[in-house]
């Protein structure tokens, strides 16, 4: 059976997100498919609401995803673009709150931006800073407290159909590649995507960093890892071993080093503590 596109969405932005069982009972997530006029550049909306009455730390490992977002910066509502970051980062929830957001394809973001997408990449800046276009107001509405979300959502979406240009055919090729990165595990070097393309592996990094913002090599390195967190966030036995194995690494050892490079702790005693 065809697995549903947001239910496909869903349990990829979810292997990202570490220890998920922390915050059950403190925050609420939602996700929608974006309308047809934004299908090739937005992969679906979503929308974080939480209660945290005690200040919870969530921290993400970032997919080659960017990020537009409604939230509070410095005590005021701003549209944020969150560029492709490279290394996990931590937020701090505390008290009621909110974001509404729009999760592009990898690649969906360089028609609005106009320029390349590696200019984002490790760094967050207001809609304002980067697209010269003052986001207050929007941001405001988008986090009227109780609004209906599926509203915000709406007026979020309108507001991007009218920033958005041309279909980039080249954008549509790089997500589709991206999307088999994530999927096929057998995938575990960047030549295997430029061979699926039919381009060279060089014109294959200047596509990359020119619609993504990182390197075809980061991205494959990525989605393994997060095969490797959604393998611990699964609650049964996992053997190791074998599934470096699986995953292309030459031996556990490396995919211990790897994944503790990223996450902070081995996957063993991550597992653990999940």
């Amino acid at each position: 059976m065809t697995e549903d596109p947001l239910t496909r969405a869903g349990r990829r932005a979810q292997s990202a997100i570490l220890h998920p069982a922390r915050a059950d009972g403190r925050i609420i997530v939602g996700r929608s498919l974006p309308p047809d006029d934004l299908a090739t550049v937005v992969d679906y909306f979503w929308w974080v609401e939480w209660h945290c009455p005690e200040p919870h730390v969530q921290e993400v490992v970032p997919r080659p995803v960017i990020h537009l977002t409604a939230e509070s910066r410095n005590g005021a509502p701003r549209l944020l673009v969150h560029g492709v970051m490279r290394h996990r980062f931590e937020r701090t929830l505390v008290g009621d709150g909110r974001t509404v957001a729009a999760a592009f394809r990898p690649g969906g973001f360089r028609p609005v931006l106009g320029r390349p997408v590696s200019s984002m990449t490790d760094r967050i800046g207001t809609v304002e800073e980067v697209l010269g276009t003052d986001d207050r107001r929007l941001a405001s509405l988008l986090l009227v407290p109780d609004a209906d979300v599926t509203a915000c959502v709406d007026r979020l979406s309108s507001w991007l159909i009218e920033r958005t240009g041309a279909a980039d055919p080249v954008a549509a090729d790089i997500a589709d590649l991206v999307e088999l990165a994530e999927t096929d595990t057998t995938i575990i070097r960047a030549q295997q995507l430029a061979d699926r393309a039919g381009v060279s592996l060089r014109t294959l990094q200047r596509q990359f960093a020119d619609h993504v913002g990182v390197g075809p090599k980061w991205v494959v390195q990525r989605c393994r890892l997060l095969d490797v967190a959604g393998a611990a966030h699964t609650g049964g036995a996992v053997d190791w071993a074998a599934l470096a194995a699986d995953l292309g690494y030459a031996d556990q050892s490396h995919l211990v080093r790897a994944f503790t490079a990223l996450v902070g702790s081995p996957p063993a005693r991550y597992r653990a503590n999940t």
